[in-house]
Parts: C-alpha cells; structure tokens; sequence
C-alpha cells in the first residue's frame, strides 16, 4: 500500500473550522496589544497560572485543567478568576487521580478543549503570567493551544520559583519547592494539586513578592524580569561548579 495517503492525513490533514464564538475569542485574543514594559506594578494585572495534568511529561502528558486567579491593584480579585476542566477522551490513571482528584467522569463531562482554551485565552489576554516552576505550565497550556487553537502561545512569564529567591536569599536555601515556600510564609492551601487552589495559594506569594520588590524600589514591572534573569543565571552559575 502506498505512503502517499497516510502522509497526507499527517501532513495536510486540516484542522475543523471553530465554533464562531471561540473563533470571535480568539481573534480578540490576537489583537490585543502588549503589555507595556515599563508599567508600574501596583497597576498591573497579574495572571497566576497552574495546570493539573495526565503526568509529569510536558512532551506527551495531556492537559487536564488550567486554574487562574488575577492580581491587580495590589490586591488578589477572588471574582477574577477561571478554572477549565478539559474533556477527556482517555480518563487519566487512578494514580493520576489521586493526586488531582478530578474523577472519570468530571474528565469525561469537561468542557470541549476548544472552548476551554479560548476561554482561557480570553480571560488571560496578554497580561503577564506568573507560575512557579512556569516552563511546566507554559508547556502544558503552549501545546494543547497548538493542537487545539492552532496558536503559538508566547507570553512574557514570571517564575516564582526564580524570583522568590532573588527577594528572600536567607530563606532560599530552605525552600526548594512550592510547599517549601508556603510552609515558610505561612500560606496554607485549601486543595494542593487542585489547579485554582494552588493558584489561589501561589498568587498569595506573588502578592508578598510585589510588596518585598516595591519595598525595595523596584520601579516598574520589567524589574522584576530583570530580577529573575539575574537569579537564573546565579544558579546556571551554582550548578555549574
């Protein structure tokens, strides 16, 4: 049998023509300018992102959730929030399950990951994006858009992971993870490994780090991007010796 029709379904297979409202979302998306630079932080919207997923490989584990808590005016917005739950054709494992508890059937009835994508995007817009170990989620959420969407999702992100330390060197050595960090602040979480829960919890640590940085004359939101370059490239540094 010949290749040739297998490699077009591969190839020039084309993708379904989206429901008009979410093709009207995401073309919304599309023309929304970029954040600026140089606004100060007490100004700016901050998404604070977590996604719970089939596993912990971001090449080929599935997107189950993302949850999204907005932090504006110095001040988390409860009412600004999102939380998706995509439908599944394959239920994740029990195991998988267990750590995120979001069963068979909820992964099953969850919305079609057209619709949920295109809400995200709508709700994130281009504000910045905040996540701690943030290449996992960007990924996550980066992969499905490509699949689903058919969009390079490229936004500017801060990883608490990087710029925590930066703010708080003396307590960096202790906190080697999120729960590390939690446990030190004093952040209890209603639901660990529940996306809005964990963002909810994580954008209470955003929240001490703008503080910390205006505190400490950070003038503008591209400062704290600059601390996080700087704290990246200490550890690069560390790791290498």
């Amino acid at each position: 049998m010949s290749l040739w029709p297998r490699l077009d379904a591969l190839f020039l297979r084309r993708r379904a023509p989206l429901p008009a409202d979410v093709a009207a979302r995401v073309e919304a998306w599309r023309c929304l300018p970029a954040p600026d630079a140089h606004e100060r932080l007490g100004a700016a919207r901050w998404v604070v992102v977590d996604v719970e997923s089939s596993g912990l490989d971001a090449r080929r584990d599935r997107l189950i959730s993302i949850g999204a808590v907005a932090v504006s005016a110095g001040r988390i917005a409860l009412a600004d929030s999102l939380e998706v739950v995509l439908r599944q054709a394959r239920v994740s494992d029990a195991r998988n399950i267990l750590v995120h508890g979001i069963g068979g059937t909820a992964q099953r009835e969850g919305m079609p990951a057209v619709e949920a994508l295109s809400r995200f995007l709508a709700y994130a817009g281009q504000s910045r994006i905040v996540a701690y170990h943030a290449p996992f989620d960007e990924r996550m959420i980066g992969r499905a858009l490509r699949r689903h969407l058919g969009l390079v999702w490229k936004p500017r992100i801060l990883d608490l992971a990087y710029l925590l330390p930066a703010l708080f060197p003396a307590l960096a050595p202790r906190c080697r993870s999120l729960d590390d960090w939690f446990a030190r602040c004093g952040i209890s979480v209603y639901g660990r490994h529940q996306a809005l829960a964990d963002a909810y919890a994580t954008a209470q640590l955003l929240l001490l780090a703008l503080g910390t940085a205006e505190a400490r004359g950070a003038a503008d939101c591209d400062a704290l991007f600059r601390l996080q370059a700087a704290q990246r490239g200490l550890d690069r540094m560390q790791a290498a010796r």
